[in-house]
């Protein structure tokens, strides 16, 4: 029986996740995901692409959002009051424009102290209205595109052996940065053939598999880049048509609700894996 294994949310995009025992689940994804921005002086994303560092700082949040804290080992803590109604700047998010509330220049000027460079906070505004699409289109946050990751540890164990063929080391399911992990699915990228799925009383549907980038790179731990793994490996077999390789696949929320760990992952309609995955998998199955 599949279950969840883990849950994960990352309050401020690009920095680290907090697990979750159990989460309320909006229409954009699990509550404050995603919700704050880190931004250059242009109001241009900061992600862990080019910032590594963004993942050791550490964002905690209270349940009703009002107070935001940031720490990292040799800057200290930032607490943040979360202003709703603050500034509002334009910005950019994967060529898009998007509005975020700027939360002022206490947070700003830490920021810039720990990454280096001129960097602000903004916040999702009440009013964020964002189209996301795929299979089954939905809305999110600030998040690269659909609102929840889901990923399995089949999918990873078979990717640790491919890597470990190689001689090299194994890379931890974190650097997937996924919302749910799903345990139980004998077949890896079971995830990849999902349609519509219940966890809790939370609802998904299927939107795309999610095409990874170099932040997969990046021990989470350090803040650093580590070497060419997992990218390298998954070349070999989770090649996307559209470009890419592929690990985990991209949810929009059909039904708000709960979830927690160790509930029924309960799929309701499976189709078959995007052109160019389903191949390639079984070949190395075989």
């Amino acid at each position: 029986m599949a279950r969840i294994s883990e849950l994960v949310h990352y309050p401020v995009k690009g920095c680290a996740g907090t697990s979750l025992r159990s989460a309320l689940v909006t229409p954009a994804g699990i509550t404050h995901d995603r919700t704050f921005m880190v931004v250059d002086g242009g109001g241009g994303f900061r992600s862990q692409r080019n910032d590594p560092r963004l993942a050791r700082v550490r964002a905690g949040i209270g349940d009703d959002g009002a107070r935001l804290r940031l720490d990292t080992d040799g800057f200290g803590s930032v607490d943040v009051e979360v202003d709703p109604g603050g500034p509002r700047l334009d910005v950019v998010l994967h060529r898009k424009p998007f509005v975020g509330v700027d939360q002022g220049d206490t947070v700003a000027g830490w920021l810039s102290d720990v990454l280096g460079a001129p960097s602000r906070l903004v916040r999702v505004p009440d009013d964020h209205e964002r189209l996301t699409g795929g299979t089954t289109p939905g809305t999110s946050g600030f998040a690269d595109s659909t609102a929840v990751l889901l990923a399995s540890g089949s999918s990873l164990d078979l990717l640790s052996a491919r890597i470990l063929e190689r001689g090299a080391e194994p890379v931890p399911m974190d650097r997937f940065r996924a919302n749910v992990v799903v345990s139980g699915w004998e077949q890896p990228h079971t995830e990849d053939r999902v349609r519509s799925v219940r966890l809790g009383t939370v609802e998904l549907g299927y939107a795309k598999v999610c095409i990874r980038c170099v932040g997969t790179t990046v021990d989470q731990v350090r803040g650093e880049r580590s070497g060419p793994e997992p990218l390298r490996t998954l070349a070999g077999y989770r090649r996307a048509d559209e470009g890419g390789v592929s690990f985990g696949a991209m949810f929009a929320v059909t039904r708000p609700g709960s979830l927690a760990v160790g509930d029924e992952v309960e799929v309701s309609a499976w189709g078959e894996p995007e052109q160019g995955l389903g191949g390639r998998l079984a070949e190395v199955l075989a």
